[in-house]
């Protein structure tokens, strides 16, 4: 799934990639590493002129309870598959289409009993345009309105089943011709559930204290880094 994003890019290239306007104190402090778990602010790429500001973890705007985290932490992610099936999902296919910009992505390799955390950017150009869907919700408490989001995830190509070798999912990102056509709600599903080509992709380890640790938004967790494990002796 993808659960920790990376967004480094300047407000004047989200404007010139996507061909939107810059609203006024749109913030553009860069975000190294963001769990989704926080439900951080994020710079969305809708049908309207300017560029958006939304949370990460889609609020469904039928969801009457104050207290949201427990279904947005559920929400960080749709899967394409299942996309037309589900309460929080269906009914914004077709309406409330976005781009979530990511300049890279971490995902976690299982060997044995470790983790080894690695970071995915894009082989050419700086900006992944991942797939989301987004909505707006009312606080019932406060009558504040909230607009939330959640990317897409589709079934992993090799380089990424390689990384990702439990769950085997990656987030949809769409290739620049489709980028339109998905803001409009005419991009048929189908072409989502074919992963980015492995090559379109580059990865490498990152150091793991330091993504685990409370100081992990700073650059150097983009850094490649070798991990490395020792196992535990037996006392016999």
């Amino acid at each position: 799934m993808c659960y920790s994003n990376t967004s480094t890019s300047k407000n004047i290239d989200l404007s010139k990639k996507y061909g939107k306007k810059i609203p006024a104190n749109l913030n553009e402090t860069p975000i190294c590493f963001a769990s989704g778990f926080s439900f951080p602010t994020w710079r969305i790429v809708t049908k309207a002129d300017e560029l958006q500001r939304m949370n990460w973890g889609l609020i469904p705007s039928w969801f009457k309870e104050a207290n949201f985290k427990e279904i947005a932490s559920m929400t960080l992610n749709a899967k394409v598959e299942t996309l037309n099936e589900k309460a929080s999902f269906k009914h914004l296919i077709q309406r409330n289409e976005c781009i979530v910009p990511s300049t890279g992505f971490f995902e976690w390799q299982t060997k044995g009993k470790e983790k080894i955390p690695y970071f995915i950017s894009p082989s050419k150009g700086e900006i992944f345009s991942m797939a989301g869907i987004y909505d707006v919700w009312m606080n019932p408490l406060s009558g504040e309105q909230h607009t939330t989001f959640s990317i897409l995830t589709c079934p992993a190509n090799e380089l990424m089943e390689e990384i990702h070798n439990t769950k085997k999912r990656m987030p949809v990102i769409l290739a620049t011709e489709h980028e339109n056509d998905w803001l409009q709600g005419k991009l048929d599903l189908d072409i989502l559930k074919v992963p980015l080509p492995s090559d379109k992709l580059k990865a490498h380890e990152v150091n793991r204290k330091l993504i685990s640790s409370k100081a992990n938004n700073v650059p150097e967790v983009l850094l490649p880094f070798k991990n490395e494990f020792y196992e535990q002796g037996s006392l016999f």
